[in-house]
């Protein structure tokens, strides 16, 4: 089993011990009770230039611990101060040490929309990310069906939140797109095997329609791979070991930007 799959049947294992302390039933009925969202993310992505999705991370099952100090309210304050676009907050607590709390916090903290990023395997963590805060899921097709991504794209629509649709090749983005995606990621990184090949992006950029928002994801180093970034055309980039890894966050972003 990939570590990809790996991650998927643990997140599903999550969502069956949530389902014990809160029904599907209720958790739904709590998100659709909420005002609905007007698609920050996309729109956030849609402005003019290279917009930045800075992420909050602790660690990586590729890397290990990133962040031994993780203030991650001061760094997702940081990166709206010196002008990140969106936020990534990362919510698996077994190989990325994320938290749901981690994303509350954020989303009640900082003004600009939050991804809750995570290994969506069932509509109830779609319902979840509503309630704690986010703007925006990841979808990730290679652990979807195309009939899951259709239902959770429609249970975005209703809730108004934005998907991010994580694609590594191009069946997958093809498949993307006939489910109604609207903003495409391509994951410069394969999660199956860990290892980085940051023209993926560049060489895949050609099947997004120009009515879709494309985001390049992962493996940014410095600023050539921004300008690499900036060449191909991308709406946005998705950064999270370079700016974690950095002491003085804000600068490195701004001089990216």
């Amino acid at each position: 089993m990939s570590i990809l799959n790996e991650i998927a049947a643990v997140a599903k294992d999550r969502v069956a011990a949530a389902k014990k302390i809160r029904s599907s039933e209720e958790i739904a009925a709590a998100a659709l009770s909420l005002p609905k969202g007007d698609f920050a993310f996309e729109k956030a992505l849609k402005e003019p230039g290279l917009s930045f999705i800075c992420e909050c991370k602790k660690a990586s099952p590729s890397k290990g611990i990133i962040a031994e100090d993780f203030p991650y309210l001061d760094i997702a304050k940081e990166y709206e101060a010196a002008g990140a676009d969106a936020i990534s907050c990362l919510t698996e607590p077994k190989w990325f040490l994320g938290s749901d709390e981690y994303l509350k916090e954020i989303a009640a903290n900082v003004k600009i929309p939050v991804l809750r990023k995570d290994f969506t395997v069932d509509e109830y963590m779609i319902y979840e990310a509503k309630i704690f805060g986010a703007s925006a899921v990841l979808l990730i097709m290679a652990i979807l069906t195309d009939a899951q991504v259709k239902e959770y794209l429609s249970i975005c629509d209703k809730l108004g939140l934005s998907a991010l649709v994580e694609c590594h090749d191009e069946e997958e983005i093809k498949r993307a797109l006939d489910c109604g995606g609207r903003v495409i990621g391509v994951n410069n990184r394969n999660l199956k095997d860990f290892s980085v090949d940051m023209g993926l992006a560049a060489r895949l950029r050609s099947l997004i329609p120009e009515d879709k928002v494309f985001v390049s994801e992962s493996g940014i180093k410095d600023i050539n791979d921004i300008a690499k970034v900036k060449e191909m055309g991308a709406d946005a980039v998705l950064m999270g070991e370079v700016l974690m890894r950095s002491p003085n966050k804000a600068e490195l972003l701004q001089s990216f930007k």
